[in-house]
């Protein structure tokens, strides 16, 4: 199998279809501790920010399998109270409601079969660029290793603008797009006797279909970091932390033509948190209108989040 694609164009709708075809190597390669970047880097970034925030109601889009709704709402339950942190998220002792939402039925039904008694998560099967979901019914939207992998960028942030609460918080992890921009690897050069790290077209969107496996075929979307900022600043996002984590040493022992890059980073992390004001100097991303009225991503809750 083989795609030959324009990389300056948008990826044919039916290419989403390759997460439905390839959700089990996804389960076995990268869930239930299978995966050291996950276990030693994401996981516990994911638990720092959540102690820090203390949500009381959290959408995972693009849960896949649910590892980190799982997470999400296991650190819920041991926190003390959960829902007034130092960010004043979700004021109140309540419980954390967690939901995950992906497109891909083959992963939520594995979500489903993974819930833990006595920690339930909510699935809901949908789009990020069209999340079913109320005006400011969520104190955090997490993203993990999502965005680089759909069309619609931009609206899907305005999405997260829409559905967060003044004050929310958007946790987005990122293949780093700078350093894992097509083309980019570390070099070692065994005739000049050099080593470097090696930078693609980082400025050039790229949409393209990669084998990451064997016979495993997955849509990848390269953006400038630039374009993911912007993105949320229309949609009232600010950054509030940045983080550009070295590999993990799991990772490290299993790749070893990883060693001699260990400075350079695979993971971009953005927090990102709602104001409880808008912004209206900020451009609207491209396609997306500027909301008006109550309806638009900063107005006040109407109602409870998902039950």
């Amino acid at each position: 199998m083989s795609y030959l694609h324009d990389p300056a164009d948008a990826l044919p709708a039916e290419t989403s279809q390759l997460w439905e075809h390839n959700a089990r190597w996804w389960q076995e390669a990268f869930t239930e501790g299978a995966d050291p970047e996950y276990e030693e880097q994401i996981v516990p970034m994911l638990e720092a920010e959540l102690a820090r925030l203390r949500p009381s109601c959290l959408l995972d889009i693009g849960c896949g399998e649910g590892q980190l709704c799982r997470v999400a709402a296991r650190v819920g339950a041991e926190g003390a109270p959960v829902g007034a942190g130092a960010a004043g998220l979700g004021a109140g002792t309540v419980p954390l409601r967690v939901v995950g939402l992906d497109p891909t039925l083959a992963q939520l039904e594995v979500a489903a079969q993974r819930q833990v008694p006595g920690l339930p998560v909510g699935l809901v099967r949908g789009e990020a660029a069209s999340l079913p979901f109320p005006d400011g019914c969520f104190d955090v939207a997490l993203a993990c290793l999502v965005f680089e992998h759909i069309e619609g960028a931009d609206q899907a942030i305005s999405e997260v603008g829409r559905v967060l609460r003044p004050g929310g918080a958007f946790l987005l992890f990122l293949n780093h797009p700078l350093l894992q921009a097509p083309g980019s690897g570390w070099v070692d050069d065994q005739i000049l006797g050099e080593q470097y790290w090696r930078i693609g077209p980082y400025l050039v969107e790229h949409h393209s279909v990669e084998e990451v496996a064997k016979d495993v075929w997955i849509p990848f979307v390269h953006r400038p970091l630039s374009s993911y900022l912007n993105a949320m600043a229309a949609a009232g996002l600010y950054v509030t932390a940045m983080h550009e984590p070295a590999p993990p040493g799991g990772f490290l022992a299993r790749a070893g033509e990883y060693a001699e890059a260990a400075a350079f980073p695979r993971l971009a992390f953005l927090r990102a948190e709602k104001l409880a004001v808008p912004d209206r100097s900020a451009p609207p991303p491209r396609g997306v209108a500027r909301p008006t009225g109550a309806g638009g991503p900063w107005a006040a809750p109407t109602g409870p989040g998902p039950q």
